[in-house]
C-alpha cells in the first residue's frame, strides 16, 4: 500500500482541477455533457453555440481548506457571446490565491522576519466554438498559466509560465420519442491543458500541466417546455506519465515521473502504469449527477464523484440547488466525503453566480 501511495499522479498547477462553478459542484463535479450555461467555458466551450441565452457571465468564488485557514480561494471570472446562429466566444480569468505565508530565517537562535508573501496562480482563457451541424459542435481554447509559488525564502524568484490548449467536442440531439417519454441526449469530450510543461527557476524543477481528457453522456426527460430531469455520467484520466520506479542517487527506490516532453507524456500516459492495463483502469475516475429542474425557475441536484483508493481516493456525494431570479441564476453546493481521505472542499457552502446580459431568451431553432 505504500509503494501504491507513492504512484499518486501528481502535476503542476492542480487547482485547474477544482471545480469553480456551484453547479457542477452539485452534481459530482461534471460538466461536459451537460446543458450549456455560462460556465462551459471550465467545462466544455463546445457547448456555447447551443446555449438559449445570448451572451452572459459568470462569478464564483470557491474557499479551499476553510476548516483551517481562512485566506486560500479560487476566484473565477467567465464571459461568453454567441456570434450568429452558430458561433460563440468565450473567456475566463481563474485566480487561485495560497494565502498569506511568512518567511522566517534563524540566527544565532533568533528568528528573523524575512517578510509575508501571498503565494498565487492564475490562468487567462480565451476560446472560440462552432456549430458545424445543427447537432453538433467543436471548439478550441487557449490559455496562459501563470504559477508564482514562492517556494522558498528567496522571495525575487520569478514565476513560472506557460501556455495550454483545449480541443472539445459536443453533441445534442433534438427532442425525440422514447416509448412514452420526451427525450434529448447529449455527449461530449474534452482534452485540456496540453502545453509544455512549467519550469521554476528554483532547482529547474518541472512540472507537468494536468492534461486531462474528459469523455461524458447525458440524457434528459422532458416532462413539458418548463420542466424535465437529466442524468449524467462523466469520466477522467489525466494524460501525464504515472510513478515510476527509479533508484537515487542513494541507491534507494523511490517513485517518480519520467522527464520527458509533454507530447511523449500524453503518449506514455495509456500504458505506463507498472501493474499493466488493471492500473490504468484505476487512473480513471468517474461521476454521475442528477439534476431535476422546475418551470426553468429551481433547480436541484446530487452526484457522486469516484477515485481509486490507490490514486488519491477522491470519494464524495454532492448536493445543490439553483434558483433563477428575473436574470439572475444563483447556485449552491455542498460536499460529503465518503472517504478516509478528507476533501479539502468538505462541509463547505459553496456559490455561484451567472447573469443573462440580454434581459431576455434568444427564441430557439424549431427542430
Amino acid at each position: 500500500m505504500g509503494q501504491n501511495s507513492e504512484r499518486v499522479i501528481t502535476t503542476g498547477v492542480p487547482f485547474l482541477l477544482i471545480t469553480p462553478d456551484a453547479r457542477a459542484a452539485g452534481m459530482g463535479d461534471l460538466g461536459v455533457a451537460t446543458t450549456p450555461d455560462a460556465y462551459s467555458q471550465q467545462w466544455n466551450p463546445a457547448k456555447y453555440p447551443f446555449h438559449d441565452i445570448e451572451k452572459g457571465i459568470g462569478v464564483s468564488y470557491t474557499p479551499y481548506l476553510s476548516k483551517l485557514v481562512n485566506d486560500i480561494f479560487l476566484g473565477n471570472l467567465t464571459y461568453y457571446r454567441k456570434i450568429g446562429e452558430r458561433g460563440a466566444w468565450g473567456g475566463s480569468l481563474k485566480y487561485f490565491s495560497l494565502g498569506d505565508i511568512q518567511f522566517n530565517e534563524v540566527n544565532s537562535g533568533t528568528i528573523i522576519n524575512q517578510g509575508v508573501e501571498r503565494p498565487n496562480e492564475l490562468t487567462l482563457d480565451l476560446s472560440y466554438s462552432l456549430k458545424l451541424s445543427d447537432q453538433f459542435a467543436m471548439a478550441v481554447a487557449g490559455r496562459y498559466i501563470r504559477s508564482d509559488l514562492k517556494i522558498t525564502s528567496d522571495l525575487d524568484a520569478a514565476s513560472a509560465n506557460t501556455l495550454g490548449v483545449d480541443l472539445a467536442a459536443y453533441y445534442q440531439s433534438t427532442v425525440r420519442k422514447v416509448g412514452s417519454n420526451s427525450m434529448r441526449f447529449r455527449s461530449g469530450v474534452n482534452i485540456s491543458n496540453l502545453g509544455p510543461r512549467l519550469v521554476y527557476d528554483i532547482g529547474g524543477q518541472k512540472n507537468f500541466l494536468p492534461t486531462n481528457l474528459k469523455v461524458g453522456t447525458s440524457a434528459d426527460w422532458i416532462f413539458d417546455s418548463n420542466s424535465s430531469m437529466s442524468i449524467n455520467v462523466e469520466f477522467n484520466k489525466l494524460l501525464v506519465p504515472s510513478p515510476v520506479a527509479t533508484i537515487n542517487d542513494t541507491g534507494t527506490l523511490i517513485y517518480a515521473q519520467p522527464d520527458v516532453n509533454f507530447l511523449q507524456g500524453m503518449l506514455d500516459s495509456f500504458n505506463d502504469a507498472q501493474d499493466g492495463f488493471s492500473e490504468e483502469l484505476k487512473e480513471v475516475t468517474w461521476a454521475t449527477g442528477l439534476e431535476y429542474q422546475f418551470q426553468k425557475v429551481l433547480a436541484l441536484r446530487t452526484g457522486y464523484f469516484n477515485e481509486s483508493k490507490e490514486k488519491g481516493s477522491r470519494r464524495f456525494v454532492t448536493f445543490g440547488a439553483g434558483l433563477l431570479i428575473n436574470q439572475m441564476q444563483v447556485d449552491i453546493s455542498y460536499l460529503f466525503s465518503t472517504s478516509t481521505v478528507r476533501s479539502p472542499l468538505e462541509n463547505t457552502l459553496r456559490f455561484s453566480l451567472s447573469f443573462d446580459l440580454v434581459s431576455g431568451i434568444v427564441v430557439p431553432e424549431e427542430e
